[in-house]
């Protein structure tokens, strides 16, 4: 099997950032998927800054995403995850990953679809688990069925996920190729309004 990389071309870079304009693109999907990874990588395809909104909101806290779930609970999360997205993406271009969560908010999808190009990386449940079963630092799955739990989440976001303007299926394959297979999907998304004069 060949294992040659297909590599987005600086055109076609250039292309994908005039696109983008002031707007940031918005990785969104479950815990494990790949977002901070994949994001990071993308970023620097593209020669523009990345963030973590997890790390914006524990950095604005001065606390763990963990401790302030316990503290606080997930709804106190929630709305400090809303107002620290909405102050980042008054800040693009940038790729921005964000918490499972995140997308499931409807002024955060608002603001997401005002001031961003959401891409939703798709994952299959058994991929996430087996990617995040060890990890203590994953608030929502500290439960007696950490894996049941991680379905019925799927379940409930999988639906509004879907929603995401630009969908790319997680593989088996190297951080390399998914990045570029990102790049190659956002390309063909900014390519397929071609009216001119159309609202961007």
């Amino acid at each position: 099997m060949s294992h040659d990389i297909r590599r987005v071309d600086a055109a076609t870079l250039d292309r994908i950032r005039d696109a983008l304009g002031r707007r940031s693109l918005v990785f969104v999907g479950m815990m494990g998927a790949g977002k901070t990874t994949l994001g990071r990588r993308v970023a620097a395809r593209l020669d523009i800054p990345f963030a973590d909104l997890d790390q914006e909101i524990e950095k604005a806290a001065a606390l763990s995403v963990a401790e302030i779930f316990a503290k606080h609970g997930e709804a106190h999360f929630r709305d400090g995850e809303r107002r620290v997205i909405a102050r980042l993406l008054a800040d693009g271009p940038q790729v921005l990953a964000t918490g499972g969560g995140a997308f499931m908010n409807a002024e955060t999808r608002a603001a997401i679809a005002h001031a961003g190009v959401s891409v939703w990386i798709e994952a299959d449940p058994a991929v996430l688990f087996a990617r995040i079963r060890h990890k203590p630092t994953r608030p929502l799955l500290q439960t007696p069925d950490p894996e049941g739990t991680l379905r019925r989440l799927v379940e409930e976001r999988y639906p509004v996920y879907a929603g995401a303007d630009v969908t790319v299926k997680s593989r088996d394959a190297s951080k390399e190729v998914m990045t570029e297979e990102i790049l190659a999907v956002l390309a063909a998304h900014f390519e397929r309004p071609t009216r001119t004069g159309a609202a961007s």
